[in-house]
């Protein structure tokens, strides 16, 4: 018996990349390039310059974002295992 959201039997399932939700990863790409918003000292962190300690905390956004575009599309496991399925009988021909 198969759910309503599993595909029929002998048909892969569609995979699409084009959730609204990868847009989010443009931002930590996007916002390191614009360094007239962050080249100055101050303030300090620490005694750490201003441009030094922003870039770190553009790391930890790209890792954030990252986490929560996989988090919020990753697909169901019915659609992981009926993937799987399908490659395992493409791989057969």
């Amino acid at each position: 018996m198969s759910s309503p959201d599993a595909p029929p039997a002998g048909v892969a399932p569609r995979r699409s990349d084009r959730s609204p939700w990868n847009w989010l990863l443009v931002l930590p790409v996007v916002v390191p390039l614009l360094v007239p918003l962050f080249n100055r000292i101050e303030p300090t962190l620490f005694g750490w310059p201003f441009f030094y300690w922003f870039q770190l905390l553009m790391v930890a956004l790209g890792v954030g974002t990252t986490s929560i575009v996989y988090l919020v599309t990753k697909r169901s496991k019915t659609e992981r295992l009926a993937a799987g399925r399908s490659a395992e009988r493409d791989e057969g021909r």
